[in-house]
C-alpha cells in the first residue's frame, strides 16, 4: 500500500500529491494523511472522481482516507 503524507500542507498540494501517488500507481490502495477538513472533501472529490472508493478515519491529528479501486 501507498502512503502519502500531506499533513501541514495547504490545499492544493495535497489533491496533487494523491494524483501523483494514483497516477504512479495505478490500481493501487492508496493512504492518504491529511490535517483538515478541507484537504479531507478536496482529496475525496478527486479520488471518487478517478474511480477510487473513499473511507474516511478520524485521528488524532487530522483525517486518514484509505482509498481504494473500485472493481479492482
Amino acid at each position: 500500500m501507498i502512503e502519502v503524507d500531506a499533513r501541514g500542507l495547504s490545499c492544493p498540494i495535497p489533491v496533487v500529491k494523491t494524483k501523483e501517488a494514483i497516477d504512479k500507481n495505478p490500481k493501487t490502495p492508496i493512504t492518504v494523511l491529511v490535517d483538515s477538513e478541507v484537504s479531507k472533501e478536496n482529496v475525496s472529490r478527486l479520488a471518487g472522481s478517478r474511480g477510487y472508493s473513499v473511507e474516511v478515519e478520524k485521528v488524532d491529528d487530522g483525517f486518514r482516507l484509505k482509498l481504494s479501486p473500485l472493481g479492482k
